[in-house]
């Protein structure tokens, strides 16, 4: 079972562990009796969480998932005070927003973080995990709009469509070795209120779950061995989810128009198709 390394004694690395997601998910593993570090790039969220863990099996570790030596600092670290680790879960993210012809600042901070995070981690932390002969657990922070990828932000749409594909690979390539104990799987978080979504909210709207929800949910399929972990939210449930996903892949297969969900002259054959399920419309 894909659960199986979510157990007491067990060590679990989160990156973008100190708010979100990320902290939900350390609070969970803490409770479940494993020792964790959470590793972020900003020093006063990494504080902050590690008062409010208050948690004697809780490390903090500052890093930029952008930077493999950064990486491996902490595999180091964590290695020296815990011994092993069983748990990785790549969870750093932002989204400041993005243009097509927009700030390349922007596009290339995106896509250090939230792709080549994930990629740097799992080659960095990865290798030694599978030396270890013991169950293990990758978990990339993937995006629905990695797949459906919506107009509005395309460098977080690339980003997260990236993290997608290499994850896919990874699990392939892990279940393809003799002898390999560690699996990966795909988060994909449905509307969830954190700091990235709050967008200076200061109260949850009411179609969002909170960061523990989501976790929860988390947990729950991979007791059952998912791969693809899609969440639905307050809003969305997961019957809307599939239709949405079908619609984008049609385009290929329909040649229709790229984003068609969007394009004027599909607007009332998608929701056709969002309303009774019928698969062709064209």
């Amino acid at each position: 079972m894909s659960i199986e390394a979510v157990k007491e004694g067990n060590v679990a690395i989160i990156t973008g562990g100190a708010s979100g997601i990320g902290l939900a998910a350390a609070r969970r593993f803490l409770e479940r009796g494993l020792k964790v570090c959470i590793a972020d790039r900003d020093a006063g969220r990494l504080m902050q969480a590690a008062g409010d863990l208050a948690h004697d099996d809780c490390l903090i570790a500052p890093c930029d998932v952008g930077s493999e030596d950064e990486l491996r600092q902490v595999e180091q670290t964590v290695r020296e005070h815990f011994g092993h680790i069983d748990v990785l879960m790549n969870n750093a993210g932002i989204q400041p927003g993005s243009q097509i012809f927009g700030d390349q600042k922007n596009w290339e901070g995106v896509i250090r973080v939230n792709l080549w995070g994930v990629v740097n981690g799992t080659r960095v932390i990865g290798p030694n995990m599978m030396a270890q002969g013991t169950a293990g657990l990758i978990i990339n922070t993937g995006s629905k709009q990695g797949i459906t990828t919506p107009p509005g932000d395309p460098a977080y749409n690339v980003a997260k469509a990236g993290v997608k594909v290499f994850t896919e690979a990874l699990q392939h390539e892990l279940r393809s070795r003799a002898g390999c104990k560690v699996s990966a799987h795909l988060l994909i978080p449905g509307f969830v209120f954190t700091g990235l979504t709050a967008r200076g909210r200061t109260e949850r709207p009411a179609g969002a779950w909170t960061p523990e929800q989501t976790v929860d949910f988390m947990l729950e399929r991979l007791a059952e061995g998912d791969f693809y972990i899609l969440c639905p939210d307050n809003e969305v449930q997961r019957a809307t989810d599939e239709k949405r996903i079908a619609w984008a892949a049609g385009d290929i297969i329909e040649n229709r128009p790229p984003l068609s969900r969007w394009h004027p002259d599909y607007g009332e054959r998608f929701a056709a198709f969002l309303k009774d399920g019928e698969g062709r419309h064209d």
